[in-house]
């Protein structure tokens, strides 16, 4: 069933004029809308935003410093189990050097991120943080299920834990462990994982603190549409609250080599149905600034085509990524290659910081 030209317009109207899409807007956009107006929709949203000609994108590294993980959740297949045979932890030689080709590179961050160590005090992290800060790189790292997992190690609360992963370096926290905001599916899909309510606890903590931070939704796995309706309100909801979340960034669960595919059937999220929820995403999070691209799991020309579905920003250059490849897909730009795809969609490209200045 198609949206009706008058209700799409009156919902357009609204929310071009300064209007909050509602809920049961948000459900009549992704249950009858076309993919046509999903787009336009968004496209003007961000142009507002945006009105440059200018899509940002970032060099920088993603660090797994370890595989080892207590988690055990069922769509992913990086972690190795403790008693697991072939896991691993960085040491801090192989940190500096991934750091250091990574400034040679031009990189300005290093995304830090890693699996739930049931054995390293926070004292570890801690000595990590400082050992690499003597670089001077941009620490983007510890997504809320880590820094809630060291509260748990440590018997300190998530202030304190925040405050000492501040004082050893941390400049800013990714938005990982998000999956989806809703209970029943965290349950279902990751038992051990900080709950929807912690995973928010740290973030507000976090913002609270100063930390700027990103946001995250994988999708396209057991969720409802209800649910990921539930995960984008209650990042709505502390955006308004803090102010915090520099971006948000969707991407389609990939079930290649993960235990869930082998529990219940789950086809790849097509690039149809990607692109209709980014311009979901731009059009209901009326409070976040930027929008991210996700070549990593889409590939180059979709994220090109995203570039007129609500996306201000190609995301990074990923010198390294590990967690997504072990689900089998395995794309890779260079930054030359993101300047071209940008150029080409019709925008200037710009390199930039966590935070979204602009690198001179």
């Amino acid at each position: 069933m198609q949206l009706q030209d008058k209700e799409f317009q009156a919902i357009s109207s609204s929310v071009l004029n300064g209007g909050r899409l509602r809920d049961e807007e948000f459900l009549s956009l992704y249950n009858e809308a076309d993919i046509f107006q999903l787009g336009f929709l968004a496209d003007a949203i961000r142009k507002q935003k945006h009105p440059e000609k200018i899509v940002t994108y970032v060099v920088d590294r993603n660090i797994n410093y370890t595989d080892i993980c207590v988690s055990a959740c069922k769509f992913c297949a990086f972690f190795k189990a403790p008693e697991e045979k072939g896991g691993y932890l960085l040491s801090q030689d192989e940190l500096a050097e991934k750091i250091h080709e990574t400034q040679e590179l031009g990189g300005t961050q290093i995304l830090l991120q890693g699996g739930l160590h049931p054995d390293l005090p926070l004292e570890y992290y801690e000595d990590m943080l400082r050992f690499m800060k003597k670089t001077g790189i941009h620490i983007h790292g510890f997504s809320p299920p880590e820094v809630y997992h060291f509260a748990e190690i440590s018997k300190c609360s998530i202030p304190e834990v925040i405050r000492r992963l501040i004082a050893a370096g941390l400049d800013s926290i990714p938005g990982g462990g998000a999956e989806i905001l809703n209970d029943r599916v965290r349950e279902s899909t990751a038992p051990r994982k900080c709950s929807a309510d912690q995973w928010i606890e740290v973030m507000e903590e976090a913002h609270n603190q100063g930390l700027r931070t990103s946001a995250t939704m994988m999708f396209g796995h057991i969720e409802t549409v209800e649910e990921r309706l539930e995960h984008l309100r209650r990042l709505r909801e502390l955006q308004d609250r803090t102010k915090g979340f520099t971006a948000f960034i969707p991407w389609p669960f990939q079930p290649d080599n993960t235990a869930l595919i082998d529990l219940i059937k789950i086809e790849k999220t097509t690039g149809f149905a990607y692109l209709r929820m980014l311009a979901l995403s731009r059009i209901y999070l009326d409070n976040f600034d930027n929008i991210q691209a996700s070549w990593v799991t889409q590939g180059p020309k979709i994220a090109q085509i995203s570039l007129s579905f609500g996306a201000n920003d190609f995301g990074s250059t990923m010198i390294e990524e590990n967690v997504v490849a072990a689900a089998g897909i395995s794309f890779r730009l260079s930054e030359e290659e993101i300047k071209r795809l940008v150029t080409d969609a019709g925008y200037e490209p710009k390199q930039r910081l966590m935070d979204y200045r602009l690198v001179s």
